[in-house]
């Protein structure tokens, strides 16, 4: 095919808080002849902002935004551009996440430590009009068409008790992490991490703090156990 007659490149717009991973993924994207970064943000505002300038074919926005969980880019831009598929790129645990992504209208889910090439799988697929996740969660979301939602585990429950941010919470604090540690890493106040809490010691009809944390550190390490 002649370079007068080969299709324009796909227009993808690239939305994550850190610089280094962005640069890096223009170059990858810079070898594929198919794809070009046409766009660059850092955060929900700024991705918006490119959103209503100009085109995409794609957007590959991370679950975490400076404090703006991604699922929030992503619920406006099926207000306001339904048509325009979104993949979530995260370095956040896909057996509890993917899921929650496509139900909020994303068209897939890769996590930062995969592959270039799978990665290149995933928008590729994404633009043809398909839905990517890995081959172990559709597999687990056809098991669970087959046989229910619940897993007989617990995490079910969990999953669907707490919003992202408590989800993110509770993952936190079973690793060992304090409330300051949490808060920085989040992006977000003190207070707000202490209110998260609140609510996940509410939701999950937990009594004090310690028990949090060990119901938090069991469920952390069986979800490890079972990756």
């Amino acid at each position: 095919m002649s370079q007068s007659t080969r299709p324009l490149p796909r227009r993808l717009l690239l939305v994550d808080d850190h610089p280094l991973l962005r640069r890096g993924l223009v170059q990858l994207f810079s070898l594929e002849t198919d794809l070009a970064v046409e766009g660059q943000a850092g955060s929900k505002a700024e991705a918006l902002e490119l959103l209503r300038a100009q085109e995409f074919d794609l957007v590959i926005a991370d679950m975490s935004l400076g404090g703006v969980s991604g699922l929030d880019l992503l619920r406006d831009i099926r207000v306001h551009w339904p048509g325009l598929p979104v993949l979530i790129l995260s370095m956040h645990d896909e057996t509890l996440y993917a899921e929650r992504v496509l139900r909020a209208g994303a068209r897939g889910y890769v996590c930062k430590q995969a592959s270039a090439e799978n990665l290149l799988t995933a928008i590729r697929r994404v633009l043809a009009g398909q839905v990517y996740v890995s081959e172990e969660i559709s597999a687990r979301l056809l098991g669970k068409l087959v046989h229910g939602d619940a897993d007989g585990e617990g995490r079910r429950s969990i999953i669907d008790l707490l919003s992202n941010r408590e989800l993110e919470v509770f993952q936190f604090i079973g690793q060992g992490r304090g409330t300051r540690d949490i808060a920085a890493e989040m992006h977000v106040s003190v207070k707000t991490v202490e209110t998260h809490r609140a609510h996940i010691k509410e939701k999950l009809k937990l009594k004090s703090a310690p028990e949090l944390m060990r119901f938090a550190v069991h469920w952390v390490g069986q979800q490890q156990g079972q990756n």
